[in-house]
């Protein structure tokens, strides 16, 4: 009995992933450590998992409480169980995900987060615990479900030109894009509406604008399509 109580004094955690774009960055919400261990250091927001909380409810609760964002999409990556990646005891935890639009949510650190700010995620630096290898893996799932699935519209206005969505891309993925060969296989995919407008009160040529025609595309997905850029 004695040995199997052993397999009970582990702790669970969960730690959140917030990417956003913004002035052409990918960018990912981090908070400063107002508590040991870590004190001082920047981190991803996250903490214990209480006794009788589920998984998804700790992480809602723990992104509100140290940076005031409330109803936010997360979606579970995958779990991180190195034995000594908490300086104080066995803490198993489980990562979360979400890409959101930074304008539409106010950041208000509390509890133990001294502050909370976006950091652009190609200059990140040295983060607290094991979250760097967290925020690799979140970001190569993001990379991943961009391909896939075309979340990255809800990032920018209703109104948006290639070049603006081209530069999206390029800032999730980390790479530059061809030109021609993005907006063609853009426009195949049919998922754009052709405004018939253009750009008003810019120095350059005004390009034309689009919407991304989300019941199109539910249509499609409910008759099988897949999305693959």
């Amino acid at each position: 009995m004695d040995e199997v109580k052993s397999f009970f004094k582990s702790a669970f955690s969960v730690d959140n992933v917030i990417f956003g774009f913004d002035d052409g960055d990918l960018k990912v919400l981090l908070i400063q450590r107002g508590a040991e261990p870590f004190s001082g250091k920047w981190a991803l927001p996250g903490d214990l998992v209480y006794p009788n909380e589920d998984l998804d409810t700790a992480a809602q609760r723990v992104l509100e409480q140290l940076t005031g964002l409330r109803r936010v999409y997360l979606e579970q990556v995958r779990t991180f169980g190195a034995v000594n990646r908490h300086p104080i005891g066995r803490v198993i935890t489980v990562a979360y995900y979400s890409l959101i639009k930074i304008s539409d949510f106010t950041v208000t650190p509390a509890s133990f987060a001294q502050t909370a700010r976006w950091h652009a995620v190609n200059k990140v630096g040295y983060l607290a615990f094991d979250h760097n290898d967290i925020l690799k893996a979140c970001l190569r799932q993001l990379k991943l479900k961009v391909r896939m699935a075309p979340i990255g519209f809800e990032l920018l206005p209703p109104k948006f030109t290639l070049t603006a969505l081209q530069h999206l891309y390029e800032a999730i993925l980390d790479t530059d894009l061809d030109k021609r060969n993005f907006r063609k296989k853009i426009l195949s995919t049919n998922l754009l509406y052709d405004l018939n407008e253009v750009q008003e009160g810019v120095a350059h040529r005004p390009a034309k604008l689009y919407r991304f025609d989300h019941h199109k595309y539910h249509q499609l997905v409910s008759d099988g399509y897949v999305f693959d850029l």
